[in-house]
């Protein structure tokens, strides 16, 4: 990649927040719609769980390779081939008839989304090459998804309620195109300096990991655990293989030497966490608003910016923050955070007043604010540069794959719990357990970020990233000779 000037660096993460803009406004947005589209389709819980989960499960299955391909045949191709997709599927979704449709194109979406995030940020971590310029500007792209938060409940609950929930989709198509169009004047082209071949086993391995899994989660309320069992033998399977198989090539879909990194292997684990704390937390939060409070979609996203605003405005300064003191102290704060507002909710009823459902909003959103910037940073900046796509496809792997676990997770204890009962009774009692779960979310986010962000764990970052560099300049010198 040419030597960018700084005007043209901050033009081109311009560019790329608008993708993540698009991608964290629709899932915000959905979120508050889901009543609606319950309503209108005649939805099960388990189908509103898969409304959302069709997107994120495809998501988390094809970011990596979404991500290697990128490095292979230009960032810039792919990002572009990601904006088309991404906004046809959300004006075919903007037109389903049934929810089998909506499931569909929700997929469709997905693909166009898997090429969207992870390429981006390649495309920044290759643009922002000073660590502690990257860092801000990952903070800037943290902040994004707080504007998201901030904007897609409000701007959601606007539209469902003035022209219908198919409307929220409506958004995504000129803020894609315009993105095309800028992307297509300004991004310079750049891809890895070797080619990586494709893996089809392994991405086969992948799907079958995630999508049975996810099956079998969401289907056990109402199916039994006899029903789901081939599922889960297929998501063991599955695990079995790729550890056996991906090890064993020299250019693997998922390279489990990433995994030699203490921080990385930690940042992998507490996006899992955070995201599923965060689908969990926004399921129950618009189900309970609406469902149980009784408010119409505005009036739920009102009361989601207690949440929002602290996730805009705690993300810049936890960019800085890692830029400045590395990202112990963000992490500590986030779980902290997180853990606090899911006990809240699980052990002293946070829902009982507005005062209370207030405090526990608010702390979630500055949780949440601060719990972005450390695990992106930490996953791209101890991997060589030239493997920066995989490596992100990596993390928004886990963010993907966390939300989608939270979601299945959460609706299938809520789903459960509330059986044949009258929804607004039995709400309260079968959301316990659900929140207790997420506490131990916020759990894994603290104690992980504590344990895996010090000097010891920096000392295998840093020889994993030798032994990468190393293994990619042999494999270079190899095809040269």
């Amino acid at each position: 990649m040419p030597e960018l000037s700084h005007r043209r660096r901050f033009l081109i993460l311009a560019i790329c927040c608008m993708s993540l803009l698009i991608v964290s406004l629709d899932v915000t947005a959905l979120n508050v719609a889901l009543p609606s589209m319950q309503h209108e389709l005649d939805a099960s819980t388990s189908g509103l769980q898969w409304t959302i989960d069709a997107y994120t499960l495809v998501l988390a299955s094809l970011l990596m390779l979404a991500g290697s391909t990128a490095d292979r045949i230009g960032r810039k191709k792919v990002f572009m081939a990601g904006l088309i997709v991404f906004s046809l599927g959300s004006l075919l979704c903007s037109l389903a008839p049934s929810l089998d449709a909506l499931i569909g194109f929700r997929m469709l979406q997905a693909v166009g989304g898997s090429m969207l995030n992870p390429v981006a940020m390649s495309i920044i971590t290759n643009t922002f090459t000073d660590p502690r310029e990257r860092a801000r500007a990952i903070g800037v792209w943290g902040a994004v998804v707080g504007i998201s938060m901030a904007a897609g409940p409000l701007v959601g609950g606007a539209l469902v309620e003035s022209v219908g929930w198919r409307s929220i989709f409506w958004v995504n198509i000129p803020v894609g195109l315009t993105a095309l169009l800028l992307t297509l004047r300004f991004v310079p082209e750049s891809r890895a300096p070797k080619a990586r071949r494709p893996d089809p086993i392994g991405q086969v391995l992948v799907i079958a990991l995630f999508g049975s899994l996810t099956y079998a989660i969401i289907e056990a309320p109402d199916s039994g655990f006899t029903s789901i069992l081939p599922f889960v033998v297929i998501a063991a399977l599955a695990l079995t293989g790729l550890l056996r198989y991906e090890p064993r090539r020299a250019e693997p879909l998922i390279d489990l030497r990433f995994f030699r990194s203490v921080p990385f292997s930690g940042a992998t684990i507490i996006a899992i966490g955070a995201f599923a704390s965060l689908g969990g937390f926004l399921f129950l939060s618009t189900l309970y608003l609406q469902n149980v409070r009784g408010y119409d979609a505005l009036h739920a996203g009102l009361w989601m910016l207690p949440m929002a605003v602290p996730m805009f405005l705690f993300a810049p300064v936890s960019g800085r923050l890692v830029g400045n003191r590395g990202p112990r102290l963000s992490l500590v704060i986030a779980g902290a955070a997180m853990t606090a507002s899911a006990v809240l909710f699980a052990a002293f009823d946070a829902e009982s007043s507005d005062l209370t459902l207030f405090i526990g909003y608010a702390v979630f959103g500055v949780g949440f604010g601060f719990v972005n910037a450390p695990i992106t940073n930490t996953a791209v900046s101890g991997m060589p540069r030239a493997q920066a796509g995989v490596a992100a496809a990596v993390a928004s792997t886990s963010r993907q794959l966390g939300q989608t676990l939270g979601v299945a997770v959460i609706g299938a204890v809520l789903a459960s719990g509330v059986g044949s009962s009258s929804y607004r009774s039995a709400f309260a009692s079968a959301a316990v357990p659900g929140w207790w779960i997420l506490v131990g979310c916020g759990l894994v986010v603290l104690v992980l970020g504590a344990l895996t962000s010090g000097r010891w764990a920096r000392k295998t970052a840093e020889r994993t990233a030798d032994e990468l560099e190393s293994a990619e300049v042999r494999q270079i010198a190899g095809v040269s000779a």
